[in-house]
């Protein structure tokens, strides 16, 4: 049973997260004709040079519907005030309504989460080139939250899906690196541990497609990805508790490649992307070493 005093703090340190007013962004671009596929940009503040790091938002939420990029304006804001040019990526998630026999709203749609990610990370550069001159997208790095977490390391990895995957890349993405935040990153070990109400099945459609759709999916199955990765979490986070970043770390290595793990004392899921909280100094610290 999770510690009364943990569930408290928890939720602390999301209403600090989410106190933050939204803030617009300087521009937004579409990257296909459903209402979900946009990207809202954020342009570098104060003095930087001629043009700066992007930076690729990946929004949390469980892959579900109630959750949008709004929730993540006030960190992508703090990101372009550390001088990055700032992509937040919005993509289709679950039902807005609990499935049949289902608790909650349902998370991830399949194929379309990953259609929508795929998508939006290769028309970004010529968005960007448009909406955002600022940015140099030869300096781009993906980030993302929870859910979002994922998503980057699968954006990431995309060159080495199953063949026959109709997102995988014939080469590396021209990416920096990855900076995944508490992310789902090994499904197995979230579905043991009931992340997220075992959204990470949800996602797949279900226990009858887990087998089939797992190795098209799973960060932890998609390695090594030769991308510079880093993750950072939170050693009291109980949302996503940090055996899940450490069972992708250890696949990681299993594969022969390392990838960096910062676990941050005293902190949980949220702060994390909270502005006003120390542990988001410390992610634009970890995006700004892959990407200046």
């Amino acid at each position: 049973m999770t510690d009364p005093a943990a569930v408290e703090r928890d939720a602390a340190e999301a209403a600090s997260a989410f106190a933050h007013p939204a803030v617009a962004p300087d521009a937004t671009a579409a990257y296909g004709e459903h209402p979900d596929h946009v990207v809202d940009f954020y342009a570098p503040r104060g003095e930087t040079r001629d043009q700066a790091p992007l930076v690729v938002l990946l929004h949390g939420g469980a892959w579900r519907a109630p959750y949008d990029r709004l929730h993540v304006t006030p960190f992508a804001d703090f990101l372009a005030r550390r001088g990055f040019a700032v992509a937040n990526v919005e993509y289709r998630r679950g039902s807005s309504l609990p499935h049949q026999n289902a608790e909650g709203p349902v998370a991830g749609r399949w194929p379309e989460t990953f259609d929508d990610v795929a998508a939006a990370m290769d028309a970004l550069p010529g968005l960007a080139a448009t909406a955002l001159p600022q940015a140099d997208v030869r300096r781009t790095v993906v980030t993302g939250h929870s859910a979002g977490g994922h998503l980057a390391l699968w954006a990431a990895a995309r060159h080495v899906l199953p063949a026959g995957s109709p997102w995988r890349l014939p080469s590396p993405p021209m990416l920096r690196g990855v900076v995944a935040l508490a992310p789902i990153a090994d499904f197995a070990v979230a579905e043991e541990l009931g992340v997220c109400g075992g959204a990470s099945a949800q996602l797949l459609g279900g226990a009858d497609h887990w087998d089939e759709r797992l190795p098209y999916a799973d960060p932890a199955a998609l390695l090594p990805t030769g991308i510079a990765t880093a993750v950072v979490q939170g050693r009291d986070d109980i949302v996503v508790p940090q055996q899940v970043a450490e069972a992708y770390v250890a696949a990681a290595a299993k594969a022969g490649e390392t990838v960096g793990l910062t676990l941050l004392d005293a902190v949980g899921h949220f702060p994390l992307i909270d502005p006003a909280a120390d542990a988001c100094a410390v992610v634009a610290e970890e995006i700004s070493q892959l990407a200046w």
